[in-house]
């Protein structure tokens, strides 16, 4: 963590909170599944000078595996499954930056770390474009109200012209693309950027695999254009227009959200990363007051106050503990302080607190707002709790739970396993990697999960095994959707072969229903029956906050 200015346990006067606060950078990389966000991650760090070689989503040529996708599962498939905390220094800022899975069937992961940053760096696939999971990551970016950095990723390889990516951009999220660097060299042959704001090139120098830091130099505009000839006069021309169109950086347009600041890079090679960097610790938000539950914005100069936005467990293959990762929003945290768990105003001391990289950790003496802290063995803590120090209480707003599409009854594949088989269920349903519901007609030992997509039943499947020693075996429900029901409502439906009524671990009565069809025709001939929308609808673009 951060080297400390004050000695933990002693108090520190608002002042020294706000400086801290200022300080911080808080950030997800989100994307497109395959547009490289542990690459570029690795990329950053690299650059931060956090790690000293850059290691590969699959460990190809000798290199080592990225430091985000710690999960055997990510390291077999080369994608990410688990969002995952890293923080460095760079500057004389505080990164505390948050990779999070591409995959739809994740997108509740990836909506729990967005409730818990300042900004967000999109990544874009130069030959891609806006793909299906980039439009929706923006569209709930801008509900959030979160500044976003637009980077073109790839360009080292062949893809769409740069003007047509900023064309794409402006028409179909309706942010204006304010581009920092411009391409010189067409994608497939990337020889540098136009810095924009001082027109000198960066030209960048190629590593052994991409593996190590990558180094450039920076020449004049007349030193390019003699150098690089027709592409740099091609780049010079565009970022002119560019200029003329009026696309050019405005820091309170980016910060509300009307414009995208742009960069371009080939993570993979390491280049145009430091750019990257620069911009986040020029541009990207601090740490600022949050918005409470009770629709009031809480200063960071308040006493402490967090929210857990992920819990995970089978971080530590030696101990096998889990890790409450909490957002601080206000206030100092120390190490060993007394909160309150505001679901049950009962306190706990955080005895034991780490700074994460990764799957790697290291005790936490105290942390600022923006920063992510994981309180190890809080096992009172769920996904969406809020803590705090003294009174009154304080609370934020409620985490999103997507309703699920996806249904199957699991039971052990070893009877005798059935006690592990019962702590492993119960601490994914913790974690919320999975949906648990149960009836008395099933039984407890074959509880029902339901999912966001069907790649969730395969981490649970390994994790079962891997992580609890209690395989299983799971029947594949005839259900499409679920609604919100009651226990009178319940007392009809129960009579529908097609309609099954369970109980979520949280209370909550869900009637799951065969099709669409079947949902309909149950309100047309029960309207009295509450058959009530989940809060959000499965998929990202359903989601409603």
């Amino acid at each position: 963590m951060a080297e400390a200015t004050v000695t933990p346990g002693t108090e520190v006067s608002p002042k020294e909170v706000e400086a801290q606060a200022v300080r911080r950078r808080t950030f997800a990389v989100i994307s497109h599944p395959d547009a490289g966000k542990s690459t570029l991650t690795e990329a950053l760090l690299l650059h931060a000078r956090a790690i000293t070689t850059a290691g590969a989503t699959h460990g190809k040529a000798g290199r080592r595996g990225t430091v985000s996708d710690w999960m055997t599962m990510e390291q077999e498939r080369g994608i990410s499954i688990t969002s995952a905390a890293i923080q460095f220094e760079y500057r004389d800022s505080v990164i505390n930056l948050v990779d999070t899975p591409g995959h739809a069937d994740f997108s509740e992961d990836t909506f729990r770390v967005l409730s818990a940053v300042d900004a967000a760096v999109m990544l874009v696939d130069a030959s891609k474009g806006l793909e299906v999971q980039t439009m929706k990551l923006f569209e709930v970016c801008k509900q959030r109200g979160l500044p976003v950095i637009t980077v073109i990723n790839k360009w080292d390889r062949p893809g769409s012209a740069a003007l047509d990516l900023m064309d794409e951009i402006r028409t179909r999220t309706g942010l204006i693309p304010t581009p920092l660097t411009w391409p010189v060299g067409i994608a497939g042959d990337f020889r540098g950027v136009i810095e924009r704001d001082s027109s000198d090139f960066i030209r960048f120098n190629r590593t052994a695999g991409g593996a190590t830091r990558a180094d450039f130099e920076r020449t004049s505009a007349d030193d390019a254009a003699a150098s690089e000839g027709a592409a740099w006069v091609a780049a010079a021309e565009e970022s002119e227009l560019l200029a003329e169109e009026g696309q050019n950086h405005d820091e309170e347009l980016f910060l509300d959200g009307v414009t995208t600041p742009v960069l371009f890079s080939a993570a993979v090679l390491n280049f145009g990363v430091q750019h990257i960097l620069d911009t986040l610790v020029d541009f990207a938000p601090p740490a600022e007051a949050r918005l409470d539950a009770d629709g009031g914005h809480r200063p960071v100069t308040s006493p402490f106050s967090g929210f857990v936005f992920k819990v995970q467990s089978g971080m530590n293959s030696s101990h096998r503990d889990y890790v409450a990762f909490v957002r601080v929003c206000s206030g100092q945290f120390r190490r060993g302080m007394v909160v309150t768990h505001s679901a049950t105003g009962r306190p706990f001391a955080t005895k034991y607190a780490q700074q994460l990289f990764g799957k790697d950790r290291e005790v936490a003496e105290e942390a600022w707002p923006g920063d992510i802290v994981g309180l190890v063995n809080a096992s009172a803590l769920r996904v969406g709790d809020s803590i705090h120090e003294g009174s009154p209480a304080v609370t934020f707003p409620p985490l999103p739970m997507f309703a699920p599409a996806h249904f199957r009854a699991v039971r052990p594949a070893d009877t005798s396993k059935h006690k592990q088989f019962r702590r492993g269920i119960d601490q994914l349903d913790h974690e919320g990697v999975i949906q648990v519901m149960r009836s008395d007609l099933r039984g407890d030992q074959a509880p029902v999960l339901g999912a966001v997509g069907p790649m969730q039943f395969e981490v649970v499947e390994e994790r079962m095994s891997h992580d609890f020693g209690a395989a299983i075996r799971s029947d594949v429900l005839p259900y499409q959707l679920a609604r919100r029901t009651d226990k009178e409502s319940a007392l009809i439906l129960g009579h529908d072969r097609q309609v099954e009524v369970l109980r979520r671990s949280d209370g909550t009565l869900l009637a799951l229903f065969s099709t669409p069809w079947r949902l309909r025709n149950t309100v047309r001939d029960h309207p009295e029956l509450l058959l009530e929308d989940l809060a959000g609808g499965g998929p990202v673009d359903e989601v409603r906050y």
